[in-house]
């Protein structure tokens, strides 16, 4: 018979914490949508992550970043606009490290992730969209939103937008793409929101290889990195409708758009004939990246990202 837990020595040894668990995402190669006569096409799994997203990277970066430089105190309040990814990832950080998250958010995005930022114990306050469109003017009222909400006392606006901790917590996605693909990479696709996380996965890739390429990807219908005007869209998470702060075109190779339509389908496709089930940014991802493969031909290398998981998306029409 076993001892009594409370009788058995107890090690001094501190477990790891949940937050050690972000990164070292697996990735596979696409075995049935890439047409004949492509490059081969490797997506990284960030759905791995712990909230199931890549922003989980992020988050912790931010976070500690302002906690070292004394703009956290312990128990404070995080505030921050989003369309609910980074704002899950945020309130999952904050709740493992004690802090609280008052999330700026809309009706334009899936009402799972606002159940998901409320499970992890945040706060609310929702700015109201043109019939659920994405546009620049919803952005805007959202990041003026959260400023105000950030000047109240013990709160702390991280501003995503302007964050440059935000890129820090990418670097290591591109270590890991090098390390995983012994250095075959020729292409790294990306689509753009903040822009953090495709400069922040070039800069640890080209840290190994300068020489390797980058495309960002935007929804057609808001070009505005390919110089078209601002529009509306229904792709969650990129094409925020005006250059965002950080972002250095000088650091992309190429630029791409996608529409919401073909990252619909896209992302339908993973699911069905790839067993991959991620959301609509990931589906333009593969639609950029497949285009690109059907360029460069076989021999060549292009590694792009599964952002989230599809269960982000089931209340929308993506899988309606």
């Amino acid at each position: 018979m076993s001892r009594d837990a409370s009788q058995r020595p107890r090690s001094d040894a501190t477990g790891p914490s949940v937050l050690e668990t972000i990164g070292k995402t697996p990735i596979v190669e696409l075995r049935h949508i890439v047409p004949d006569g492509s490059a081969r096409v490797l997506v990284k799994l960030e759905w791995a992550n712990p909230t199931g997203s890549m922003k989980d990277r992020m988050a912790r970066s931010v976070i500690e970043g302002a906690e070292r430089a004394g703009h956290l105190k312990p128990g404070g309040t995080v505030v921050e606009y989003t369309a609910g990814t980074t704002g899950i990832s945020l309130a999952f950080v904050c709740a493992a490290k004690g802090h609280r998250l008052h999330a700026v958010f809309s009706d334009a995005f899936s009402d799972e992730k606002r159940r998901t930022m409320r499970a992890f114990g945040a706060e609310i306050t929702d700015v109201r969209s043109d019939r659920k469109r994405i546009s620049a003017a919803l952005i805007k009222e959202m990041i003026a939103t959260s400023e105000r909400i950030g000047r109240r006392p013990g709160h702390w606006w991280a501003d995503q937008l302007n964050n440059r901790d935000a890129i820090s917590g990418y670097v290591p996605l591109g270590e890991e793409i090098w390390g995983q693909t012994g250095g075959q990479v020729d292409w790294f696709v990306h689509s753009v929101g903040t822009a953090h996380s495709i400069l922040g996965a070039a800069q640890g890739l080209r840290t190994h290889r300068p020489g390797i390429r980058v495309a960002a990807v935007e929804p057609s219908e808001s070009a505005v990195l390919s110089g078209g005007p601002s529009g509306s869209h229904h792709i969650e998470g990129i094409g925020i409708g005006f250059l965002p702060p950080l972002w250095e075109p000088s650091r992309v190779d190429e630029i791409l758009t996608v529409s919401t339509e073909e990252a619909t389908a896209m992302a339908r496709r993973l699911a069905r004939e790839e067993g991959l089930f991620a959301g609509t940014s990931s589906g333009a991802n593969v639609s950029a990246a497949l285009r690109l493969a059907a360029r460069e031909g076989p021999g060549a290398t292009v590694v792009t990202l599964l952002v989230d998981s599809g269960l982000r998306y089931l209340s929308t029409g993506l899988y309606a």
